[in-house]
């Protein structure tokens, strides 16, 4: 078999078998096919797409490149969630120990910051000690004993989707839906998982701005998932606005504290929450249906079940014992703090969420470059949602920076991320808007 010849076959818009999608995949994995092939293929398969058949076998195939994760030693469900990415999405620091305290096993292999938007790891880094990188033996330990983790994915995790993202990126293939479903699910069969629910996000703050793209997304991996043995469904969410009060590490981290703790939670960050949780319940076979397994999360989290989850998480992956009671001790601040106020009073009309994140990466809280190393302290909170009324006693927002200038050129942004009318021009999108199930 050779790689040329399946390059050839796929340009023409012929439809590759599963043993010639392994060859390739192996190939992509010793090395064996060089990146000029991969490449080639690529852009064939950005042009002439793939099959719901095709998607599946790469999947596969590029699950098993690695390790697969054995959790037949665990008797609870193993369930995790995807989210595309978003301006203050940190659902899942509560959610997972929501699911653990339901009676799940969370083994959550989570990423950095992308682009504009947060990363679940860089958020835990935020908190002294706590282990992003454990080792194997650490994390099925604390998956077992605790019920939930919450870490970065290991090395020989879908090794193949590792080097083929890397060459996508530099061809300008990144955006074939077909690519992305085998990139994000090759992982998560890799992790194990007996459930997965995906939040596909749409809006300002979303790689998928419209609600269509966003649905595309969707069905393809809830097509490919199912089909590949993975019980999966997917929520469609609004990301037109930060999803939480704040943007930032370890504001995002506070900001989850005080949800788990009941002392302020955001109503849009409630909403998808539970939403998740109860798919991913229902899944698991915990819960009946999506609705009782939502109930369910309601209950974790008004119970203190949930709180005290992550407590113990924290403290088994490294990080203070006493962490849910003296977050604001342990988690860092930055030196300037200065609320953002709009030019206009009114309403908030509408909020670019990516612009918003944007000046979080140029406070320091992301990154333009790979090796750069990120601020934790730094950040938005007190966020304005859409609705909100903005005047001199109520601000956009509050800035959070190392320097007096940063917090200048950060509020610049935020105010131009913001429009302000009257309450007659406001559109109210559901945080929820659609559910895809196979």
């Amino acid at each position: 078999m050779l790689p040329q010849e399946l390059i050839r076959k796929k340009r023409d818009g012929g439809v590759l078998d599963a043993e010639e999608i392994a060859f390739f995949v192996k190939g992509l994995a010793d090395g064996s096919v060089t990146e000029g092939q991969v490449s080639a293929l690529a852009m064939a398969v950005f042009f002439k797409g793939l099959t719901i058949d095709e998607r599946v076998a790469l999947t596969l195939a590029m699950r098993d490149s690695g390790h697969v994760m054995d959790w037949s030693d665990i008797e609870a469900p193993v369930l995790d969630k995807h989210s595309t990415g978003g301006v203050g999405d940190n659902v899942s620091l509560m959610l997972a120990p929501a699911l653990a305290a339901c009676g799940a096993a969370v083994p959550m292999i989570s990423g950095r910051g992308l682009g504009h938007t947060g990363g679940t790891l860089d958020k835990f880094d935020s908190i002294p000690g706590y282990k992003t990188q454990p080792d194997n033996e650490l994390f099925k330990k604390v998956v077992k004993e605790v019920g939930c983790a919450v870490i970065g994915q290991t090395g020989n995790l879908a090794p193949a989707d590792k080097r083929f993202y890397a060459i996508r990126d530099v061809t300008a293939t990144v955006e074939s839906i077909d690519l992305i479903t085998a990139s994000i699910l090759s992982k998560k069969l890799a992790a194990g998982l007996q459930g997965l629910v995906l939040d596909v996000k749409w809006g300002s703050g979303a790689f998928m701005a419209s609600l269509e793209e966003a649905r595309a997304l969707a069905e393809s991996l809830v097509l490919v998932a199912n089909g590949a043995g993975l019980r999966t469904t997917a929520l469609l969410t609004d990301m037109n606005e930060p999803l939480a009060s704040a943007a930032g590490n370890a504001v995002e981290m506070q900001n989850a504290v005080d949800f788990l703790r009941g002392t302020a939670v955001d109503n849009r960050l409630w909403d998808v929450t539970v939403a998740q949780g109860g798919e991913l319940l229902a899944s698991g076979g915990i819960a009946g249906t999506a609705e009782a397994g939502a109930d369910m999360m309601r209950e974790a989290f008004d119970s203190g079940e949930a709180a005290e989850k992550f407590g113990q998480m924290v403290h088994a992956l490294g990080g203070p014992a006493d962490f849910m009671e003296k977050s604001e001790l342990y988690l860092a601040k930055a030196p300037v703090v200065a609320p953002i106020y709009a030019e206009q009073e009114g309403v908030v009309t509408e909020v670019d969420a990516r612009a918003v994140g944007v000046a979080v990466v140029a406070l320091g809280g992301g990154r333009r470059a790979a090796a750069d190393v990120i601020d934790p302290a730094v950040g938005l909170t007190d966020l304005a949602g859409v609705g909100n009324t903005v005047d001199p006693d109520a601000p956009l927002a509050i800035v959070h920076a190392r320097t007096e200038e940063e917090a200048e050129a950060a509020a610049v942004v935020v105010r131009n991320a913001y429009k302000i009318g009257s309450a007659a021009d406001v559109t109210d999108y559901p945080s929820v808007v659609d559910r895809i199930a196979p």
